[in-house]
């Protein structure tokens, strides 16, 4: 082939090489882009996998969060309702009582009354240490008895006071002033008691002692072998001198 043939060819191989080469550039920039969407695509994809992942962590970390206050509830629910159970217990005790008042009250008004007259027959029959001021207390009880404002209670809690009073008097040495009939006479008197023991009664000028007998229910003069240990006594008893053993009368135990 002669030089410009030559030539010639390789142009038009040239030019097919070139219309080749542009050809597959179209595609191949196709595919570029396609790959490179499909990377963000896939980043945006792990992007959101990760995303997902976390959330799935906190709601597990969440999840044993709740099963543990769930396990805390549930405990404390047995623990209040045990609590429950022991105040319903005592409300119904509570109620229990509530219903027996109207018995308790029927029962023990009748009690005190028994209580108030055996109270007045004990002081009658016992040595008249304060008789009057003993008397009065009983007559305040009877008249507390009929006072509708005064609760069944209060009643009879006065009415123990009484008898605590009264047993007081077993334990006490005291002196007081009062009278006494000596024969027939009203005499003023300083009295002496020695618990239930004994009771002398000292006339005012201290010339005369007497000492009172239970059995007769009457008062005996002392000799005057009795006279100064009256006196003593019951200068012992008004804290005039100190205490000390005396001689006086006391009714041997039967």
């Amino acid at each position: 082939m002669s030089k410009r043939t030559q030539i010639a060819s390789c142009v038009v191989g040239a030019i097919a090489l070139a219309s080749s080469s542009i050809a597959f550039a179209g595609p191949l920039a196709d595919v570029q882009k396609e790959a490179q969407k499909i990377q963000v695509a896939a980043n945006k994809s792990q992007e959101k996998i990760n995303g997902l992942f976390e959330q799935s962590q906190e709601l597990l970390v969440e999840y044993r969060g709740v099963i543990d206050q769930t396990e805390n509830l549930k405990i404390y629910n047995d623990y209040l309702a045990g609590l429950v159970a022991d105040q319903q217990r005592v409300i119904d005790s509570l109620q229990s009582q509530i219903d027996s008042i109207e018995e308790t009250k029927q029962n023990i008004v009748p009690l005190m009354g028994r209580m108030i007259d055996s109270l007045e027959q004990f002081i009658n029959l016992d040595i008249p240490i304060n008789l009057q001021e003993r008397l009065d207390r009983v007559e305040r009880l009877r008249d507390l008895m009929g006072n509708s404002s005064v609760t069944v209670s209060e009643q009879f809690r006065q009415v123990l006071d009484a008898y605590s009073i009264e047993n007081e008097y077993g334990t006490r040495i005291q002196s007081y002033t009062g009278t006494i009939d000596a024969s027939g006479t009203q005499v003023s008197v300083d009295f002496f008691n020695l618990g239930r023991a004994a009771l002398v009664a000292l006339s005012l000028d201290q010339e005369n002692a007497w000492v009172w007998d239970n059995d007769s229910r009457s008062w005996q003069q002392l000799g005057d072998e009795f006279l100064d240990s009256t006196i003593q006594a019951v200068r012992m008893a008004q804290g005039l001198v100190p205490e000390d053993l005396v001689e006086i009368p006391i009714r041997a135990a039967e």
